[in-house]
């Protein structure tokens, strides 16, 4: 059994470091804070544009997802860039794909937000 801390202390220390994260990729990320204020916008719009709590929490889920990819892809980033500046095929191939998953949440944030202003505000389908 791994040594360390238990119970409530563990959950604690654990907040501890998740909001260490947060804070250095606000400080550290340009991205991560851009799209947490895009995020921010989007929630209250959420409620305006989601008919009924179904698609307002879909569109809430969607929106704050960008921020969690994002921050997965600044830590394969300062994991590759801990481990040197030389150019090496699979450190750009890490970086890359975790771009590729920040580009494809929103992608499917834009899918999804257009139909359902499509759908209650435009009257499609």
């Amino acid at each position: 059994m791994k040594p360390g801390n238990k119970g409530l202390y563990r959950v604690y220390k654990a907040g501890i470091y998740s909001m260490q994260g947060i804070k250095a990729a606000w400080k550290h990320e340009a991205a991560f804070r851009q799209e947490v204020i895009l995020m921010l916008l989007l929630t209250p719009a959420a409620f305006i544009v989601g008919a009924g709590l179904t698609q307002q929490l879909l569109l809430l889920v969607l929106a704050w997802l960008v921020v969690i990819v994002e921050i997965l892809n600044s830590a394969v980033e300062a994991v590759v860039d801990r481990f040197g500046g030389e150019m090496h095929d699979l450190s750009g191939r890490a970086k890359d794909m975790g771009s590729a998953a920040v580009f494809i949440t929103l992608v499917l944030n834009a899918v999804v937000w257009g139909a359902v202003i499509g759908q209650n505000w435009l009257g499609w389908w």
